[in-house]
């Protein structure tokens, strides 16, 4: 039954009107994009209060938690690398607000306790990751986090005597690092964030127990918001990395040995293609788009005569690699076929030695870094939650290394494949998952999610948030749209820049494939995604209010106008296009979510998700968006924002936190879609 619910908060409309190339476009809230503004703050908090009032509300919330407290509140491992023959890794035990950092000097050893974030003192928000092991072992750089912020702190610890090393570089954000092969000292590319500088890209080399003041640099790209750098390295070399952001990206290469005081040397000038190398002594491999679309692995080489030569590693295929990793004498090469991974090896001259076993409906992701001949890897599937496993020449079918324990029967669910006809009469495929009595037949409650951009390809992955509602009896739906790379970079390309509302077709067309085929209704279908995915669903329930009961959008891009003028958005204008740019103006205010709100629609019910720490997609889109629904929505539903000073991009809020917040999405849906009983 609907309940009754007080009217929305009432946010004030001060419009602001810009011409963009000729045609007028108003704005009635920006003043809510000054994020510190005291008007802002208390929008905020009467927002926080509003949806308060209708989540702590809804009925069987404390069943709900319980159930998302079993899934969550397991023990997990995560971000493993291995180095000098020890795994170092993120370990979190039931009970545990944030994992902690452990080391094991073996595959079959005792996992080793290294940092808890609790002693720290900074409270549960406080969060570590490991970044990189020195060759040995003997040193590993991590980082700390505060809240869901994409800057950090790194620090060195001492692994041998257990304690955190005085070189610690402030919050900030680190774009390179190597330690150098004596291990006493490292190379870095560090933004602090009260720079008075922010915009020279340097190198810089700091020895270990010395001060800041004191390192030097190494190399320069001059100051510029159009660059940025990156590093690679092996035992003997350090690569630098020049991006300079044009219309296109072009890319600059240099090598220095870390012996001697010898200045890098450029090895490549003004890419106009995809490099993205990796060292091994001796060897230059790099992953390339150079005259092949869909990626290869080209050996870099200098003649005698200076002459640049490529030579061809792992060629081209019909599908697009989607990682590459070394490990001792092999080259590990992922791609997504037919919406799986698949796992290829290759020698390092290039001849193709074998496949890596898998089952099939998975998706794998190459995972840290190892010194050795090791291969690290995550694998997991709709139904089955993510194990870490090792692999190498030594060893027939991949090893567990570790699996995460959540209580969910596999033996219940299943998935099938579907196809339909996008709006250009394209076939796009689609997963459905659910209970097998679901799969066989009949109208049942929805969910669909899709990606549909930076060519992120849509592949079985366990999700806590699809494991509770398909277990209630929801059908569970993911379209694998164009904008992602499931079949090739073609079908990214047909959904990019200004080809974007392709990507929302194929969604729509989706929802209204499962609707003309009655495996559900539009009062029982709901819509979620989070960052380009938010977009995605932004875009599909301005210009379909018609078809969603129920809409969650995360941490999302909105007002498509103006995005690229916040934080580092900019550099996402190849794949969006930007409103300065004529060309790109009319595809973007085509589809713009924000900008297509209309006083007096029926919108479905709305729950937008977002906080101040996210630096990735400002939270001005969430902000903005739930005041323009609000105050245009005729329907009975709710428009609700569910916002956190602490949350941003970074999945690393406390246990107790991400149990709440996905209470609440659970607790929104399930009133929705009328699964409480």
């Amino acid at each position: 039954m609907l309940r009754m619910m007080p009217a929305s908060p009432f946010t004030a409309s001060e419009p602001v009107t810009e011409i963009f190339h000729g045609v007028p476009v108003t704005d009635p809230y920006r003043w809510l994009e000054d994020q510190n503004a005291p008007r802002t703050r208390d929008w905020i908090e009467q927002q926080r209060w509003y949806a308060r009032a209708y989540l702590d509300g809804i009925p069987a919330r404390d069943r709900i938690r319980s159930r998302i407290r079993e899934f969550l509140d397991v023990e997990t491992y995560d971000s493993v690398q291995k180095s000098g023959g020890r795994y170092f890794f993120r370990k979190r035990l039931p009970g545990q607000e944030q994992p902690c950092l452990y080391m094991r000097q073996s595959h079959f050893g005792d996992d080793q306790l290294l940092i808890d974030p609790s002693k720290f003192g900074t409270g549960p928000y406080t969060a570590v990751k490991p970044l990189r092991a020195s060759p040995s072992g003997r040193l590993l750089l991590f980082e700390i986090k505060q809240g869901g912020e994409r800057s950090g702190t790194f620090a060195i610890f001492d692994v041998e005597n257990r304690k955190t090393l005085s070189d610690v570089l402030p919050r900030g954000h680190l774009r390179g690092f190597a330690f150098a092969p004596d291990e006493k000292s490292f190379y870095y590319i560090h933004q602090q964030l009260d720079s008075t500088t922010p915009l020279y890209r340097a190198i810089y080399h700091h020895v270990l127990g010395g001060g800041f003041e004191e390192d030097r640099e190494v190399f320069s790209a001059g100051e510029s918001n159009k660059i940025r750098l990156g590093m690679v390295s092996d035992r003997e070399r350090l690569g630098i990395l020049v991006y300079r952001l044009m219309d296109s990206v072009r890319t600059d290469f240099y090598l220095k040995p870390f012996e001697g005081n010898r200045p890098p040397r450029p090895v490549l000038v003004d890419a106009d293609f995809v490099f993205g190398p990796q060292l091994i002594p001796g060897r230059i491999l790099a992953l390339t788009d150079r005259s092949a679309p869909n990626l290869r692995i080209e050996e870099l080489r200098t003649a005698e005569n200076g002459e640049l030569q490529w030579h061809n590693a792992v060629p081209e295929s019909d599908a697009r690699i989607h990682q590459w990793c070394i490990a001792g004498n092999r080259i590990y090469v992922s791609y997504i076929r037919h919406t799986c991974s698949h796992v290829s090896i290759f020698d390092l001259e290039g001849q193709h030695i074998g496949e890596l076993p898998g089952s099939g409906d998975e998706t794998i992701r190459f995972v840290g870094s190892s010194t050795d001949d090791e291969l690290l890897f995550e694998r997991e599937s709709f139904t089955e939650p993510i194990g870490i496993f090792r692999h190498s020449a030594n060893v027939t079918r991949p090893e567990p290394w570790a699996r995460k324990s959540v209580p969910f029967d596999p033996e219940n669910y299943s998935h099938t494949r579907v196809s339909y006809s996008s709006k250009d009469g394209t076939e796009v495929p689609m997963f459905l998952l659910g209970k097998r009595g679901v799969l066989s037949g009949g109208s049942h409650p929805t969910i669909m999610t899709s990606y549909g951009g930076h060519g992120v390809s849509m592949t079985p992955q366990f999700s806590v948030f699809v494991a509770y509602l398909i277990e209630r009896g929801c059908l569970f739906a993911l379209p694998n749209i164009r904008g992602g790379a499931e079949f090739g970079t073609e079908w990214h390309q047909q959904a990019k820049r200004r080809n974007r509302q392709v990507a929302y077709d194929d969604f729509l067309c989706a929802a209204e494939w499962l609707i003309t085929t009655r495996r559900t209704s539009s009062e029982k279908l709901a819509i979620f995604g989070g960052s380009n995915a938010g977009l995605l669903v932004g875009a599909a329930m301005t210009q379909r209010p018609d078809l969603f009961r129920a809409v969650v959008c995360m941490v999302p891009l909105l007002d498509m106008l103006r995005y690229h003028l916040f934080d580092s958005a900019c550099l996402w204008r190849d794949e969006f296009g930007t409103a300065d740019h004529p060309d790109d103006f009319s595809p973007l205010a085509a589809y713009s979510p924000y900008h297509h709100v209309q006083p007096g629609v029926a919108y479905p019910a709305t729950m937008i998700v977002s906080g101040d720490a996210d630096g990735n997609c400002n939270p001005l889109h969430a902000r903005k968006m739930t005041a323009r629904l609000q105050a245009a929505n005729a329907s009975p539903y709710p428009v609700i924002l569910d916002y956190s000073p602490f949350r941003g991009h970074s999945p690393v809020l406390p246990l107790s936190e991400r149990i709440e917040a996905l209470t609440d999405r659970m607790a929104f849906l399930s009133e929705q879609l009328d699964l409480l009983v």
